[in-house]
């Protein structure tokens, strides 16, 4: 157990956490129309809640638990056989179940965005619940908990490259939110803009900050490796962030806040699968594409497919993830083979999942609220809040 990589962590631990709560809480509840604010919060707070609850019970030990091809196992359900005296590398275990917890929190928090607005609460939770078992607990095991797609896999040796989530959060979570947006169906009003610039821009910067912890903790150590992927993560959020507000100034004659914050986080998605491997100049070529590349695709699926992605998950962390795995062999860190069968593997797998886990929920509970509640928002219909009192 190391002293300097516990505190490092430790730290990260909180980073990550600090990304959803309030960073993508803020970001999301910002881009809605202020009817809707309030469930945008509650979902990412009680998700939050669940998803640690869940990865209690089972999740972490399905992902890290064994060395089996396609999963965990069981073995370390409820933390069995782990104090605060068992090690994991240079770690204690429990910090590492912590600090892969707050990725499994924030995992399905992203695709939150493509149906908010129009979705029932309980089949939040519940859909929620059954995905992160089931699709990204797994998909943690094959890339990251020694599974077939990881080292001495398929794929030989080296495996696939994937050092914060390229693959394992942002293609999962991107491609689950393109396949729900499609089964929920749009909204009745798609032309209302964000109700509250302001809250995305701080949600944004809280996303930032927390994705240092995201990409540098994933060093799992405190030591120059760790220093690169900081680095790097900034430096593509910020050119990511030039070049989206540049396009769009090409394209439409003026930049916008909301479109300069979104291209930061294009930026920081498009950048994770390759922190570890890449350095500044590489960085900056990644964030310089993401910001047109991601834009680009929010008008593909905006405006020419015509899917109402809400928040446009999939154009940002799906299509960042995508392209960041990508990258990682375009710069020879990675074999192209590994990285796009593992990126074809895992999309097949999570596109057919989350159909059929969508299906299942929607059994139990309805997806989506009925058309009155959806026109007064489901802040007071389903919370009985209000964000905003317009009489005082």
């Amino acid at each position: 157990m190391n002293g300097a990589d516990t505190a490092w962590i430790l730290v990260a631990t909180g980073l990550v956490l600090l990304m959803t709560l309030p960073g993508l809480a803020l970001f999301y509840g910002g881009l809605v129309r202020a009817r809707n604010v309030l469930s945008v919060f509650m979902h990412c707070f009680a998700v939050a809640c669940l998803m640690s609850v869940l990865w209690l019970v089972c999740g972490y030990s399905i992902a890290f638990g064994g060395e089996d091809p396609l999963w965990g196992g069981l073995s370390r359900a409820f933390l069995a056989g782990v104090d605060a005296t068992t090690v994991k590398g240079t770690l204690p275990e429990v910090l590492f179940f912590a600090f892969q917890m707050t990725f499994a929190i924030i995992t399905p928090a992203l695709f939150l965005g493509a149906f908010a607005e129009r979705v029932g609460f309980g089949f939040v939770l519940l859909f929620s619940a059954l995905w992160m078992l089931l699709v990204y607990a797994p998909v943690a095991h094959w890339i990251w908990g020694g599974g077939f797609l990881a080292d001495g896999g398929i794929f030989g040796a080296t495996g696939t490259k994937d050092f914060a989530g390229g693959i394992v959060v942002h293609e999962t979570a991107g491609l689950a939110a393109l396949v729900l947006a499609v089964m929920v169906g749009p909204r009745k009003n798609r032309t209302t803009p964000p109700h509250n610039p302001g809250f995305v821009a701080i949600g944004a910067g809280l996303l930032w900050v927390g994705w240092f912890g995201f990409n540098g903790g994933s060093q799992l150590a405190a030591d120059g490796g760790a220093a690169m992927a900081i680095t790097v993560t900034h430096l593509s959020a910020a050119t990511a962030s030039l070049t989206w507000a540049l396009w769009e100034r090409v394209k439409f004659g003026r930049a916008s806040l909301v479109g300069l914050v979104t291209g930061t986080i294009a930026g920081l998605a498009s950048i994770t699968p390759a922190s570890g491997f890449v350095g500044p100049l590489e960085a900056l070529v990644i964030g310089a594409v993401a910001g047109v590349l991601c834009q680009e695709a929010v008008a593909l699926i905006r405006n020419r497919i015509r899917i109402d992605d809400t928040l446009d998950v999939f154009a940002v962390h799906g299509v960042g993830g995508i392209f960041g795995t990508v990258m990682i062999a375009a710069f020879g860190a990675g074999s192209w083979t590994a990285q796009l069968g593992a990126l074809a593997i895992v999309g097949v797998f999570t596109v057919a999942a989350t159909w059929i886990l969508a299906r299942l929920a929607g059994l139990v509970t309805p997806i989506r609220v009925d058309a009155e509640t959806e026109f007064n928002g489901l802040d007071i219909a389903a919370h009985g809040e209000r964000a905003y009192d317009i009489t005082s």
